[in-house]
């Protein structure tokens, strides 16, 4: 791994596992929905003139039904219940479940034709992945609040929908104008709800700069970031990444909110990693690419045969 690569691989690590550190932060004070506006409209600023410089966006409007079926699944909805969620679970708790989307995005691949058939290792990899979920949500299952867990498992779904729409109503197109024009859809939906749920005060500190680092770094930031990543590892080592971002995120809501973690979780969050090994195969580690898509020239690649965010 060169030098660059490296530095790609640790700011990625980092820019992807701490939203949900930050999304806890900024719902203390602003709603879910304010903070989704705040997020997308920061971002689709920043993205949406780099795209009509770079890339032919007619291509991209003449999908426009699917770029909104992508913007809904992948940030609209998710983001959306993400944060609802978060204002009544830590952000350890979220980050640690949001790392059963290779187990969803297995299935899906398995029945909508993704993949011919799971073989007995995948399946057995399913029930691994299950038993690391109820691990990490059982430990703490008194605590954790009901509507949470099925607005998390709701997000899960989504982020596993989000590449098969990508993947097979989106491939082909330069993906700087697809994300630019999602978030910038999802933008204008939340305005006007914005517009009665603002804020009665102007929010602390601590939650504008957690909402701008969401938007610039998290999300605008990020996704250059990892094109240039998967330009210097390439697509299959780029996506190791999917596994240290829940494990970043729960050493941060440990270290800096003082969340509750107990080794049980640890030990939940290794089996989720070890059944969406065995449940996508071969193309596990191309799951973070078919999510976002790689960049070969300007446009949307899809590296594998689908599975998941």
């Amino acid at each position: 791994m060169s030098r660059r690569a490296l530095v790609l691989f640790v700011l990625m690590s980092l820019v992807w596992g701490i939203p949900y550190l930050l999304i806890r932060i900024a719902v203390a004070e602003i709603s879910p929905a304010t903070l989704v506006f705040a997020r997308t409209a920061i971002a689709s600023v920043i993205l949406l003139p780099v795209a009509l410089l770079r890339v032919d966006m007619r291509p991209v409007l003449a999908r426009w039904r699917w770029v909104i079926a992508f913007a809904v699944v992948e940030v609209g909805l998710p983001w959306l219940l993400l944060s609802s969620a978060e204002e009544r679970v830590t952000s350890s708790l979220a980050g640690l479940l949001v790392a059963g989307v290779p187990l969803v995005g297995a299935v899906i691949a398995v029945t909508t034709g993704g993949r011919d058939r799971m073989g007995a290792g995948g399946l057995a990899g399913l029930l691994v992945g299950l038993v690391g979920v109820a691990a990490i949500v059982g430990v703490d299952a008194r605590a954790s609040n009901a509507s949470a867990l099925v607005e998390m498992a709701v997000v899960v779904v989504c982020y596993a929908l989000g590449p098969a729409i990508l993947g097979r109503r989106l491939g082909g197109l330069p993906s700087v104008g697809v994300m630019a024009l999602a978030l910038s859809f999802c933008a204008a939906v939340y305005a006007p709800i914005v517009a009665i749920q603002h804020p009665a005060t102007l929010p602390g500190t601590d939650v504008l700069a957690a909402v701008a680092i969401l938007g610039v770094v998290c999300t605008a930031a990020a996704f250059l970031l990892f094109s240039a990543l998967v330009e210097a590892m390439g697509p299959v080592r780029a996506t190791v990444i999917t596994y240290v971002n829940p494990a970043v995120a729960a050493v941060l809501g440990v270290a800096l909110l003082h969340e509750p973690f107990a080794p049980v979780m640890a030990l939940g969050f290794g089996l989720v990693i070890l059944g969406s090994a065995m449940a996508t195969g071969s193309g596990a580690a191309a799951w973070l690419t078919s999510r976002l898509g790689t960049r070969r020239g300007r446009q949307v690649v899809v590296e594998a045969d689908e599975s998941t965010v």
